[in-house]
C-alpha cells in the first residue's frame, strides 16, 4: 500500500535581521545551512562551527582557500563526524571566546540566535570587506573571521583537521589579491 506523503507550502525566508542583515547574497545560502544545522542538531545556537561546514560546501572560492582537495575532505569529514556525534559535547554550551559581550538567547522568538564567537566572525568579515572598500563581505571575508578566532570551534576543528589558520589566512588574503586582479 502507498501513502502519499503530505506537502508542506514552502514557507517564505525570514527577512535578515541583527547578524544577517547586511550579508552578500554570496553568504546568504551559507547562513540559512548553517541555521539549518543547528536547528537539526539542536543546538541553542548558530556557531562557528556550522557557519564553517555550510561555507567549505559553498563553493570553490572558499574550498581553493584549503591546501587542495585532500584538506578540504579531512575539514569536511570532521564537520560529519560533529553533526553525527563529535559535538555533542558542544551542545547547550555557549560557544563564547569572549571576542563579542554575550546576549541571553531569547528561546521564546523561534529564531535561532548566533553565538558571540560566530558572530565577531561575521563582524571581521563585514571590516575585511570595508577595508577593500566592499560593502558587504563574501565567503572568503567570513573564512578569515573564522579563521583569525583560534578558541573557537571552528579554529578547533580546523587544526583537528590539520589546516593552520595563519597558513589559511595567508591563502585566503592571495586568492582575494588574485580576484581584485582580474
Amino acid at each position: 500500500m502507498h501513502f502519499p506523503v503530505p506537502r508542506v507550502p514552502r514557507q517564505p525566508a525570514p527577512a535578515p535581521t541583527g547578524t544577517d542583515a547586511g550579508l552578500s547574497e554570496e553568504l546568504a545560502p551559507v547562513v540559512a545551512g548553517a541555521r539549518r544545522r543547528a536547528l537539526r542538531d539542536g543546538d541553542p545556537q548558530i556557531d562557528t562551527a556550522h557557519l564553517l561546514h555550510s561555507l567549505v560546501e559553498s563553493g570553490p572560492d572558499v574550498r581553493a582557500a584549503f591546501g587542495g582537495p585532500d584538506q578540504v575532505a579531512r575539514v569536511l569529514g570532521y564537520l560529519v563526524q560533529r553533526s553525527i556525534g563529535y559535538g555533542l559535547r558542544w551542545q547547550a554550551t555557549v560557544e563564547d571566546s569572549g571576542a563579542v559581550p554575550m546576549v541571553p538567547a531569547d528561546r521564546d522568538s523561534g529564531q535561532t540566535v548566533w553565538s558571540p564567537s560566530a558572530e565577531a566572525a561575521v563582524l571581521r568579515a563585514r571590516e575585511r570587506a570595508a577595508d577593500r572598500g566592499e560593502h558587504r563581505p563574501g565567503g572568503l571575508d567570513l573564512l578569515a573571521g573564522l579563521a583569525a578566532d583560534r578558541e573557537s570551534r571552528a579554529a578547533e576543528v580546523l587544526v583537528r583537521a590539520g589546516v593552520d589558520p595563519d597558513r589559511l589566512t595567508g591563502r585566503i588574503g592571495e586568492l582575494s589579491q588574485q580576484v581584485r586582479r582580474t
